[in-house]
């Protein structure tokens, strides 16, 4: 896919805000205890991507009803649904220097259609050394699902299926989308949230 970028300013893909509180001292710690200084670009961006993948578990996945937001927030609790861990992606990348953004994708919530929709969050990466972005999926692992860091061949969680009307927008955007963010914030129960009240379009 051709990635776009929202905006031709590196520098807005390295703002904070009260989402992405990249200088929360979790977060700074974390990037202590996992990053040194003689690690690559590269490196550093594996390390992150397979610590949050790894070690950040996904909401439905563990069946936990607690919903987070904030990337410090998703640390602290270690659990999130796609768009917290996507939050904590960026931040930690971007404490680092490096410009992280956000990708959506549309997919089947469940199996089929009618089970409705549901927007998957993922994160674009811009490799300095390579001049290039890439998109990496934290989501979380489980069978029939396996988010790999590549630097060229994609290897995403999930697959689109066109005759299901699913989409993979091409935009890197400098923002989590606000509806995400609006779910989060506004929901009690993360099986619910995931079930029911997910947005569907961006």
């Amino acid at each position: 896919m051709n990635l776009i970028p929202e905006s031709q300013s590196y520098n807005d893909y390295l703002d904070e805000s009260d989402v992405i509180d990249f200088s929360h001292p979790l977060i700074r710690d974390k990037i202590s205890e996992l990053i040194s200084s003689r690690m690559s670009e590269i490196d550093k961006v594996r390390v992150v991507f397979h610590y949050v993948r790894d070690s950040i578990g996904h909401s439905w996945d563990i069946q936990s009803k607690r919903v987070t937001c904030r990337a410090s927030e998703v640390l602290t609790y270690k659990e999130g649904i796609c768009y917290a861990k996507s939050n904590l992606l960026a931040a930690m990348l971007r404490s680092l220097n490096i410009p992280t953004g956000f990708c959506y994708q549309r997919l089947t919530l469940f199996d089929t259609p009618d089970k409705g929709y549901c927007i998957h969050a993922l994160n674009g990466v811009y490799i300095k050394s390579l001049n290039k972005w890439i998109r990496l999926d934290a989501r979380g692992n489980k069978p029939g699902i396996q988010s790999e860091f590549s630097l060229h061949d994609e290897q995403l969680a999930f697959r689109m299926n066109e005759q299901f009307d699913e989409i993979d927008y091409p935009i890197i955007y400098t923002k989590p989308n606000v509806k995400t963010i609006r779910v989060l914030e506004s929901s009690k129960n993360a099986l619910d949230m995931y079930k029911r009240h997910l947005p569907d379009f961006i």
